[in-house]
């Protein structure tokens, strides 16, 4: 089969590559659609991101979705033609973490698209991948699979919002609002957040944030004092979804916190420096995400109700053998928000 394999920065190829039958246990999925991230995008450019590197050729793709084409033995819950999003995590389930219910935090995760260990695993934007059978979610009816390749993104968001809390009622303020920090302003909005104020530095993204229910969208680049009506007091918001990974961004943001306010931390742009006075002085309360668990399934079965609508952030389909323009596409924030391709 063909996939799309990053070889060196700027080095993206079709290769042939590797399909083998599923083994016990497994099912082999045929993909049809898959979401190019972030990350993808720093294989991409730079050839991985923080310490991580790519070694070896390597498929990228984490968000993918497709229809089952083969069932290894004892398989029971599938059938072939069902159509399913692919969990691109798979913890080991009897590390320490995991055995505490902390799956996401495996010391010996595999996940799909990732440089992190040698040899890399694999990632999904291939013609058929053959993954675990716990890994294959089947999905509803009424959905697309370009909408299923979106679980993946959404249950990263899901997660974000359990670690900040109830949201009922209260002032959110999402900054960046690139894939994540879009769907931030939509599970907020679920969530029962009053008011869902979102920033960052180009007005395309900010168009789509008010379709999905931000209260504000401001552009910080063209107007600095646009959160100047939220700094009356100490702050007023309740809960920071920080999506930028921008220092500055963070910065800002605790300006207008208030006192007690708890601050998410989503985005990765590298280390920074914390104005720990500040949150000593508001008694804020800063929180890490990572990844996602039991809210892959849920973000299925929310789209799957037709409870969260993730249709307006799909901004381009390409064909996978186009997968060079499409990831250049992806890159242009000024055209694009998520940029999938097709199988």
């Amino acid at each position: 089969m063909r996939a799309v394999v990053i070889h060196a920065p700027n080095d993206l190829r079709i290769d042939n590559f590797p399909d083998p039958a599923p083994g016990p246990g497994e099912v082999r999925v045929k993909i049809a659609a898959g979401g190019i991230c972030g990350s993808d995008l720093h294989y991409y450019h730079h050839g991985g991101f923080g310490t991580v590197r790519i070694q070896q050729p390597m498929a990228l793709g984490h968000e993918i979705a497709g229809v089952v084409a083969a069932l290894g033995e004892g398989v029971s819950h599938l059938a072939p033609g069902m159509r399913v999003a692919v969990n691109p995590s798979r913890p080991c389930g009897v590390c320490l973490h995991c055995s505490e219910g902390l799956h996401n935090q495996c010391l010996d995760m595999r996940f799909m698209g990732s440089a992190m260990r040698m040899p890399h695993v694999q990632g999904g934007f291939r013609e058929h991948v053959t993954v675990d059978g716990s890994q294959a979610i089947p999905i509803a009816e009424r959905l697309t699979l370009a909408e299923a390749a979106m679980a993946e993104p959404l249950s990263v968001c899901l997660h974000a919002a359990n670690q900040a809390g109830p949201l009922m009622g209260k002032r959110v303020l999402v900054t960046g609002c690139g894939p994540i920090g879009a769907l931030m302003v939509l599970v907020s909005r679920y969530a029962g957040a009053a008011e869902v104020v979102v920033t960052d530095v180009a007005d395309a993204p900010l168009a789509i944030a008010r379709k999905l229910g931000a209260s504000r969208a401001l552009n910080v680049a063209t107007d600095v004092s646009a959160l100047d009506a939220w700094r009356a007091g100490k702050g007023v918001f309740d809960v920071l979804f920080e999506a930028s990974g921008n220092q500055a961004a963070l910065r800002t943001a605790f300006d207008v916190m208030r006192p007690g306010g708890v601050i998410v931390q989503l985005g990765l742009g590298g280390e920074m420096t914390l104005p720990i006075n500040t949150i000593v002085a508001k008694e804020l309360q800063l929180r890490g995400t990572f990844r996602f668990d039991r809210e892959f399934e849920l973000a299925l079965r929310l789209m799957g109700e037709g409870l969260l609508d993730v249709k307006p952030l799909i901004s381009a389909s390409l064909p996978f053998d186009n997968a060079v323009k499409a990831f250049e596409l992806a890159s242009d924030r000024s055209q694009s928000m998520k940029v999938q391709l097709t199988f």
